[in-house]
């Protein structure tokens, strides 16, 4: 009878009804536990019905009791929550299979599913909230979240139910339900972690726009407190008597479910905001710097650790399948800078993190996986690489970046605890590097940078062992064998095959072919290599040479770039150790215009200097900070007035010079007297001036 009332459209409006017993009434049937399961059944099917007649009565009436109300909402969504959850129960009494479709229909399960889609698909913007919030309570009174499969099901109906511009709405209700169960179990948040997860995917047509950076950060929050609880064993560091027990291997899971939580989100993001994000992580990536300290100790140690694998596994999870044209843009400096930090090489599974970070960069084509496999294969034909041209912005790239990643890739090669996946990713780089960045220069230099990793192998000043020897050996090999090929040049390619086949009949250790393999084949000493086993750098110059290549450079050996920590860790050539003495001696002058004699430069002069070079490049630094803070924060008259007397002290000076060199030589006959008895000098004009080559610009 209530169901054909609410179903009655009335023209005026009845300010004295109200619903409150209804809806207090029709819950309670929702909840029926009667003990004969027909009947169960239909009471709750009424209650149900009596519920979706409440919503249908009051939802778009104004002047009725507002049923979006917490008291009301806290009672109607329970209910079908509580029908939903027995789904499977009530499938399980269908008495046979001819009467499983009709019963289907008339299940309290169904119908509740179609009253909530229906009730959230009338939700307005400010509504939502209240009818979200009891979803959440319900499943954390009922322990919902750990099986996930009934929590990720009940946010599927929510999120194509509601209208698609309020998905950010719920998303902003998980990740606030997160934050409040950040001292739950594990298992609890990987739960919650899960349904944003099921959520990002749903809401990518509509808006996650607005909470983008709230939504990395909210989740990059619970990864670091996750890290903490592992590492600590309780969730509050204050407190060891009465906490819960950590398990280690759930915090595990639910950090692999909020990293992939994290490239769920990223995959849903059009490219520029992607970017962002991809900046955001790597600022989070704890390195040491001038105005950040690492965590100290063992555990700080750990900590710092932990966090920069599971950051750069992040970062990875949102670099998969990231496309753009222009690398600068993907690529900056503030990036890019971080992400070569010689402080993420010290570990090798985050020297790898790195790696695959890179690859997944500059690979646009889809040709990575294409290299998986490291060897000297005789035709590249077969593996239908996809190759464009190099544009104008990937020169631009390379020319600024160049050095710094050829840089990373020989250090990397030099490190002693690289395993076999570390040399594949190498190659995959220097592969698609040449692929992707690659022009006649870059072309030059990798083999400049390859064959000095050759050099590495020979020489052996790090002292690596023999399979990390045998190993750079094979990865010059392979990649040789590859950018020969992309070349075209007959003679170079000769030679590259030429050491190839002389590897297979005398030294196979060298390839790899024989190193890349689950049990690869040593050799007990490396010390005693021909000539012929080798890629000779003169003769690669001499054939490149000949078809247009740079012979100059291809015969210069490859040399690292010096970067700002190996100036800081006492690493200074002679020249700037003596270039930075000129400058403090210019600096420390008195201003005269006879200048005292340059002191002798010595041994035990450059002695000093490089023993006080890190005292001096210290004063240096805070120096360069005071002029920093001072333009940043004095007053701009005072800046003005600064720059003024400076500038002013400037003219005068080269007034001086000017004065000293366009000066004429005396007279021999003294002053000259003019027409009308006045002295007067000689007038040289400009053009006959003999001005030094100094003052000449």
């Amino acid at each position: 009878m209530f169901v054909k009332f609410a179903n009655i459209e009335e023209d005026t409006p009845s300010y004295h009804r109200s619903y409150d017993f209804f809806v207090s009434r029709f819950s309670e049937m929702c909840h029926s536990s009667h003990d004969d399961p027909e009947i169960r059944t239909k009471i709750r099917m009424s209650g149900i019905k009596g519920l979706q007649g409440v919503v249908r009565k009051t939802v778009n009436d104004e002047l009725q009791a507002n049923i979006w109300d917490p008291q009301h909402m806290d009672k109607i969504v329970p209910s079908l929550l509580f029908n939903l959850q027995h789904a499977e129960e009530a499938e399980s009494r269908s008495p046979s299979p001819l009467q499983a479709t009709e019963k289907e229909k008339e299940s309290p399960a169904e119908l509740a599913e179609r009253c909530l889609r229906e009730l959230l698909g009338r939700a307005a913007y400010g509504n939502i909230k209240n009818a979200i919030k009891p979803v959440l309570i319900h499943l954390d009174n009922h322990s919902l979240w750990e099986p996930k499969i009934f929590a990720v099901r009940c946010f599927k109906i929510i999120m194509y139910s509601i209208q698609p511009q309020h998905s950010h709405l719920v998303i902003q209700q998980l990740l606030g339900h997160l934050d409040a169960n950040s001292k739950s179990a594990a298992t609890v948040r990987a739960g919650v972690v899960e349904v944003l997860s099921e959520a990002a995917v749903i809401a990518a047509s509509g808006s996650v726009g607005p909470t983008v950076l709230e939504v990395f950060n909210t989740l990059l929050r619970q990864l670091r407190l996750s890290i903490d609880y592992e590492l600590t064993g309780s969730y509050d560091c204050a407190v060891s008597i009465g906490t819960k027990i950590i398990k280690e291997h759930e915090e595990r899971m639910f950090q692999e479910a909020v990293i992939k939580t994290i490239g769920t989100f990223a995959s849903t993001l059009p490219t520029y905001q992607r970017s962002e994000v991809m900046l955001f992580i790597m600022s989070k990536v704890p390195l040491p710097s001038l105005h950040h300290a690492l965590d100290t100790g063992k555990a700080g140690e750990n900590r710092n650790r932990l966090t920069q694998i599971m950051l750069l596994k992040s970062l990875l999870q949102v670099s998969i399948g990231f496309q753009c044209t222009n690398m600068l843009t993907a690529l900056p400096s503030s990036f890019l800078d971080r992400l070569l930090s010689p402080a993420l090489m010290e570990d090798p599974e985050i020297r790898l993190f790195v790696l695959e970070i890179l690859i997944s960069f500059i690979d646009r084509q889809g040709n990575r996986h294409k290299f998986s496999t490291v060897s000297t294969i005789s035709d590249i034909s077969v593996l239908k690489l996809k190759v464009d041209k190099c544009s104008r912005q990937d020169t631009v790239f390379m020319k600024k970046h160049a050095q710094q990643l050829y840089r990373h890739i020989y250090l990397t090669c030099k490190e002693e605890g690289n395993l076999q996946s570390h040399y594949e990713a190498l190659y995959s780089m220097l592969a698609l590097i040449s692929i992707e960045l690659a022009n006649e220069e870059v072309v030059v230099d990798l083999i400049r940078l390859v064959l000095a990793v050759q050099e590495v192998a020979q020489i052996n000043e790090d002292n690596l062992p023999v399979y990390n020897r045998c190993a750079l050996y094979a990865l010059c090999a392979a990649y040789l064998n590859l950018i020969s090929q992309l070349t075209t040049v007959p003679a170079f390619c000769q030679h590259i095959h030429e050491v190839i086949d002389m590897r297979q009949k005398e030294a196979m250790y060298l390839l790899p072919e024989d190193i890349f393999v689950e049990r690869p084949r040593l050799t007990r000493s490396l010390d005693r290599l021909g000539p012929e086993v080798l890629f000779r750098q003169s003769k690669i110059s001499e054939v490149l040479g000949g078809s247009g290549y740079n012979s100059d450079r291809l015969s210069t050996p490859y040399i690292p770039q010096l970067t700002d920590e190996d100036r800081l860790s006492k690493r200074k050539s002679i020249g700037e150790t003596i270039s930075l003495q000129v400058e403090v001696e210019s600096r420390n002058s008195p201003e005269k215009e006879e200048r005292a004699p340059a002191e002798e430069i010595t041994y035990e002069t450059l002695k000093k200097a490089i023993v006080d070079s890190v005292a001096v490049e210290e004063q240096e630094r805070e120096r360069r900070r005071q002029v920093v803070e001072k333009f940043q924060k004095a007053p701009f008259e005072e800046i003005a007035a600064h720059c003024g007397a400076r500038a002013t002290l400037l003219q005068s000076k080269l007034n001086q010079i000017f004065e000293i060199t366009i000066r004429p030589p005396p007279s021999p006959s003294g002053t000259i007297t003019a027409a009308y008895g006045q002295p007067q000098n000689h007038s040289i004009p400009v053009y006959e001036m003999k001005f030094p080559d100094l003052c000449v610009y």
